[in-house]
């Protein structure tokens, strides 16, 4: 498929993420780009700044005139959140238009390209935008997708500047969509269950793995998480090198950090690989599994020509993704953090190291579940992980792409979680406790709905009881 045959481009769903960062790909390289969405954000209100059209109504008289008027001129992107009830898509379907889902896009625009595509059932955001940070910092041309907005590079998109240069892509398992990548250098970061709506059980998660890792190019290299099914660093080609890494020679004989000590909010390591060993890493951003995903981003870094001094330098400079592990507010004697975390693993990953930070502090956890079927497959996960918090309270459970299931709400995570104190709330009333209660020290907001919703309302109340 050639791209430039579609002077229009047409998103279902031009929101999400990933998808915006398709969006503004297309419109930087000359296409008219517009766009449905079911709710304003502050991503498509950017969006709309930068010149596409969106609306928020599903209606097909609200599809641009010149996308209804063009069928063969132009491309309509879907995202796999899309409801299969949808009116605009419906239409579209039954009036022949070339529809895509964003990763068949993803494959089409890096076919061709040096790919680096980081996959992993949690970590791929943060350890893909350290890629592409540590590329762009030491002043090598290259692009990224990303699942997150860097807050080096502003954005979730990074245009490079040649055909040649190297593409960092997140490479995201959900509905099977890695599966179009065909990737130079793979990083996988863990291999968790998730998505059981979609694989039905683990094994089939991790298979879907091996046929990813399969279609690494010949002479590829994969870098393995310790954590990651053995499995799937077996089904790599032949002539794959394979880099096992973690924290520990133990847990990556070929990639492992020594040295660890944290100061703060940095974490300082040295970075050792069968090549040599880099000295003096300094990381500010926290967390032990952030030096696990730095440990892989600086590799591939590397093996991309990167010097000591640059990498050094590089990695100092990483300011992380919004919404993971994001300093919202700090003063003195409290902190407010807001995290994406949506699966038991990241939340106690999360959690964990917030505790470590704040060993005598009273933490309380505002929790949004996402998805009624992870909420379902993982609820004594998610009742143990949150329990590492002083209090814990829940919203409800965010649908996204599904209908609700009889029988699954935030309520049945409630009588597992062992905190001191633990509830029910709306947002209004989180927001309203947070105002009055001062029975906390340490705020952190979890999830990846809209709770990012309640964010700036709770920075301007904290910030002001705070200061």
């Amino acid at each position: 498929m050639n791209l430039n045959q579609f002077p229009y481009v047409f998103f279902l769903g031009i929101g999400g993420i990933g998808m915006s960062a398709l969006a503004r790909w297309f419109r930087a390289n000359g296409h008219q780009v517009s766009g449905y969405d079911k709710t304003e954000t502050p991503l498509t209100r950017a969006l709309a700044a930068e010149g596409i059209a969106i609306h928020y109504a599903d209606a097909v008289e609200n599809i641009p005139a010149e996308v209804r008027e063009n069928r063969a001129q132009t491309l309509v992107v879907l995202t796999p959140a899309m409801p299969a009830d949808s009116l605009e898509w419906a239409w579209l379907r039954a009036e022949g238009y070339d529809i895509r889902k964003r990763s068949q896009v993803l494959g089409v625009l890096t076919q061709g390209r040096y790919t680096i595509a980081v996959a992993g059932t949690h970590g791929k955001t943060t350890t893909s935008s350290m890629v592409a940070h540590l590329l762009h910092h030491a002043g090598l041309d290259a692009g990224a997708f990303l699942g997150g907005i860097s807050v080096n590079l502003g954005s979730n998109l990074l245009l490079p500047a040649t055909p040649a240069a190297p593409i960092v892509v997140e490479a995201d398992e959900y509905d099977r969509s890695f599966l179009t990548l065909f990737p130079d250098v793979a990083i996988v970061t863990s291999t968790d269950a998730d998505h059981l709506d979609i694989y039905g059980d683990q094994s089939a998660l991790i298979e879907s793995f091996r046929q990813f890792v399969a279609q690494i190019k010949p002479g590829g290299t994969l870098l393995i998480n310790h954590t990651a099914d053995a499995s799937v660093a077996a089904a790599v080609p032949p002539g794959t090198r394979v880099i096992r890494y973690g924290l520990t020679p133990e847990q990556g004989p070929e990639l492992y950090a020594a040295n660890i000590t944290a100061e703060g909010h940095r974490f300082h390591f040295d970075l050792h690989r069968p090549e040599g060993t880099v000295l003096g890493l300094e990381l500010a951003v926290p967390g032990y599994h952030n030096v696990e995903n730095m440990l892989a981003a600086a590799a591939v870094a590397q093996l991309q020509g990167l010097s000591e001094e640059k990498l050094r330098a590089a990695v100092a400079a990483y300011r992380g993704v919004k919404r993971r592990f994001e300093f919202v507010v700090t003063a003195p004697e409290n902190v407010y953090l807001d995290d994406y975390a949506h699966h038991p693993r990241e939340i106690e990953a999360f959690l964990r190291s917030v505790r470590a930070l704040y060993p005598t502090k009273r933490l309380r956890v505002i929790f949004q579940p996402h998805l009624f079927t992870r909420t379902r497959d993982f609820a004594a996960g998610f009742s143990k992980s949150l329990s590492i918090a002083d209090e814990v309270f829940l919203l409800d459970i965010y649908p996204a792409r599904e209908k609700p299931l009889p029988g699954v709400t935030a309520e049945m995570l409630l009588a597992e979680i062992t905190a001191p104190t633990k509830a029910l709330v709306t947002k209004e009333q989180a927001l309203a406790a947070a105002q009055t209660d001062t029975s906390f020290d340490v705020l952190a907001t979890v999830g990846a709905g809209d709770i990012d919703t309640l964010v700036p309302q709770l920075k301007m109340v904290l910030t002001e009881r705070w200061k």
